[in-house]
């Protein structure tokens, strides 16, 4: 027994020494090593000037976290900071702050992810870090859940309704999606000399919300960081020189200052959305012991969104950290010049603003809502959703400004003013008289008459002529509808309702860089359309009346009744009609000129109809093709006669008198005419005498070259009420301005004063 004793007590020594000697071994692998720093709450500890923040991180209920494993950036306010806080407050020691606000004064401070000074300027995107582009981090302190009042029912709503006290926590995305378990924690920003240089700005525009801070380069909040890079085991930190407490959204700033009541009521009236969701509600049941319901506050529609969500904290969340490195802006007007701008402007034509179209008030919010951060400095240079820049002075037309969590925040004694109410477009946009015209240049024109560094004049026609002519829109199909009123549809039929109506819609616009439209009382021509350069169909005006090619048809003109000048150019009001396209082919429109042996057009129509371009039954000519736009050269009948003496033209004799042979019945003749006519067709353009298209570059005609298939050109040269005509052979035809500007089917006739050699 004696013996098993003994051997079971040295097997025993053995095992311990040999554990002790795996323990050593895997303490010596795996243990701290002995070089590595202490947890910031030691290190806070052993520099001795952080008493208070240290009391506060007890209070909070911290100190286990900061002594622990983590990966933290940590904005440390030493004791001076403190005395500074107790002061502003009315304080005299951390006793009498509470656990709460030591909580977050705490959360606030600590920012996830160890970012010493050499990444603390760059944003941590997926691709890696981007060099000096950040300027925010996001902290560990979030709102949670909390008590709201619902302001107004919102809209198709029964629940919850105005007046209801609830539980809530704030969005953390810009559309409907909550995602649970991302906490919307705020963000805290800084200011680096690094940041600045990338972003070229400067120490101005961080006095400009810190004016009573100097900037060093390297600033927190209203402080500056007096000792960087103190490393820790479980992060970095920063001494600074002020407690920060939790900044705003802009959200809670705006509710924060009745002086933008007004503005903070749009939101809440036509924007603010309160969704029950089970997650938020499961946490909320097992935190209160209760069975109510919570819910999730957003400013979300899904039809007409807004640029963001004012409460949500974090970015547009494209990534995971796109907050480093951006934030909103919010433009909030001052009650009294929002109220004037809505009686004035938005509300010249309506009767409240209930009665606004969802789009309009889209559209008036979104143009004082960023999804960047404009600067003091850069106000010119950073645009809204819109493309528009910031239209504020920010020395004389901001009255209130902060740096939020979330964004940052002017409030202003003036209403930025969007393009879409400030130029010819607003006339049609803001009027409900005019909401067919407005839908359909929102398909096409909207981007282009709303440009204000371009000048247009519009043509105001109501939808009282639109649905006199048989066009409607239909909300259900999203598409314009048409109609055939009795016995005039002739002048309007030719497509589908929507291409029809765009057609006519596109007739109402005329770029007039110079105001070359400013005054009707005379007589003129002009382009309408985009005027991109590609040729238009034109409108004649004469003495304050309009009209196109199908009202010269009917023998129709629109009369100007009044004008109202916008930022870039004249809107016309008129009566009396639509601006009409024609339906009939060109040659139609040429017969009409035609009818006599003395009409202007007689005897080149003679040749034309008896050549093999011509179908005589639809009036159609060969190689004009329907939407292509077309200029016709019409010789005089004096003219024809000159090519015909020239033996351009088929002719018979009468002694030596050459006679006009319009009926030719050899093929050589016939050849012949065709390439006379051909020539004559300028293709792709239309060219009138209002100085705007004059070569070079040459126009092409519907004559080719037969070797080598490409067309034959002409030059032209316009001047305002003068326009000539170049041949390849230099042949100078003068237009006859009082016979030309005959309009047609995407097509400008002119007469002109000799002929066109194609040989």
């Amino acid at each position: 027994m004696y013996k098993l004793i003994r051997n079971l007590f040295c097997l025993s020594v053995v095992f311990i020494l040999f554990g002790s000697c795996r323990k050593q071994a895997i303490d010596q692998f795996y243990g701290r090593p002995p070089s590595l720093e202490a947890p910031i709450y030691k290190i806070l500890q052993s520099r001795g000037n952080f008493t208070n923040l240290l009391a506060c991180i007890d209070k909070a209920g911290y100190a286990e976290t900061l002594n622990s494993a983590g990966y933290w950036t940590m904005f440390a306010p030493n004791d001076d900071a403190f005395k500074k806080y107790f002061t502003a407050h009315g304080i005299s020691s951390i006793d009498q702050i509470d656990a709460a606000t030591a909580k977050s004064i705490v959360e606030y401070s600590l920012a996830y992810n160890a970012s010493f000074t050499d990444h603390i300027s760059d944003y941590m995107s997926p691709q890696g870090y981007q060099a000096n582009t950040a300027f925010k981090r996001r902290t560990a302190y979030h709102g949670g859940l909390y008590t709201d009042t619902v302001l107004f029912t919102p809209q198709g709503r029964t629940d919850p309704v105005a007046g209801q006290v609830l539980t809530a926590v704030a969005t953390n995305r810009n559309t409907a999606t909550y995602v649970y378990g991302d906490f919307n924690n705020k963000y805290i920003p800084y200011f680096t000399t690094a940041f600045f240089a990338t972003k070229q700005l400067s120490a101005a525009d961080y006095n400009y919300f810190y004016p009573n801070t100097t900037y060093t380069g390297f600033n927190v909040v209203d402080g500056t960081v007096l000792t960087k890079d103190i490393a820790a085991e479980n992060g970095v930190i920063y001494e600074t020189s002020s407690v920060v407490t939790p900044l705003r959204s802009l959200e809670q700033y705006l509710a924060s200052n009745s002086n933008y009541s007004h503005f903070k009521q749009l939101f809440d009236k036509y924007y603010v959305q309160y969704n029950i969701d089970a997650n938020v509600t499961h946490q909320y049941q097992v935190a209160s012991g209760t069975t109510g319901n919570a819910y999730v506050k957003s400013y979300f529609n899904a039809t007409y969104p807004l640029a963001f969500s004012l409460n949500n904290e974090n970015f547009l969340k494209t990534a995971d950290n796109d907050g480093q490195q951006g934030t909103y802006t919010l433009f909030a007007p001052t009650n009294a010049q929002l109220d004037a701008y809505i009686n004035t402007v938005l509300l010249e034509h309506y009767p409240s603003f209930d009665k606004l179209p969802a789009n309009i008030i889209q559209d008036f919010l979104n143009a004082h809502m960023f999804q960047t951060a404009v600067w003091p400095s850069k106000f010119a240079s950073t645009s809204n959703m819109q493309g528009e820049p910031a239209r504020f002075d920010a020395a004389k037309d901001v009255v209130d400004k902060y740096f939020g969590s979330n964004g940052i925040f002017y409030g202003t004694n003036k209403v930025q003013q969007a393009n879409v109410f400030t130029t010819v477009f607003g006339r049609a946009y803001l009027d409900p008289a005019y909401s067919l015209m407005t839908t359909a240049l929102n398909m096409n024109l909207r981007y282009v008459v709303s440009n204000p560094s371009f000048k247009f004049t519009l043509f105001m026609v109501p939808d009282v002529a639109f649905r006199a002519l048989g066009y409607d829109y239909s909300s259900a199909s999203g598409a314009f509808t048409y109609t055939a009123p009795g016995g005039a549809s002739a002048t309007v039929i030719g497509g589908t309702a929507n291409t029809n109506m765009l057609r006519l819609v596109s007739m109402l616009v005329a770029n007039t860089p110079t105001g070359q439209l400013n005054d009707l009382s005379g007589q003129g021509i002009f382009e309408t359309g985009s005027g991109d350069g590609t040729g238009g169909e034109y409108l004649r005006y004469n003495a304050n009346t309009i009209f196109a090619a199908g009202n010269a048809d009917i023998g129709q003109t629109l009369r100007i009744t009044s004008s109202v000048t916008a930022s870039n150019g004249k809107a016309y009001y008129t009566t009396g009609g639509v601006p009409l396209y024609t339906n009939n082919q060109v040659g139609i429109t040429i017969a009409a000129n035609a009818a006599t042996t003395t009409s202007p057009f007689y005897s080149f129509y003679q040749y034309l109809l008896n050549s093999g371009l011509y179908n005589s039954t639809t009036g159609s000519i060969t190689g004009m093709l329907p939407g292509t736009f077309y200029t016709i050269l019409i010789p005089s009948n004096a003219a024809i006669q000159s090519a015909v003496n020239a033996g351009l033209l088929p002719y018979t004799t009468s002694g030596s008198t050459r006679i006009p042979n319009y009926k030719p019945t050899l093929s050589t003749e016939v050849d012949q005419v065709n390439k006379f006519i051909q020539y004559h067709i300028i293709n792709g353009t239309t060219i009138v005498p209002d100085g705007k298209k004059s070569s070079p570059p040459s126009y092409p005609t519907l004559l080719s070259d037969p070797n080598t298939g490409s067309p034959l050109f002409l030059q032209t040269f316009t001047t305002i009420n003068s326009m000539y005509v170049l041949d390849n052979q230099g042949k100078r035809c003068n237009v006859v301005v009082p016979n030309s500007n005959i309009l047609s089917n995407y097509t400008v006739i002119h007469q002109i004063d000799n002929y066109l050699n194609y040989n």
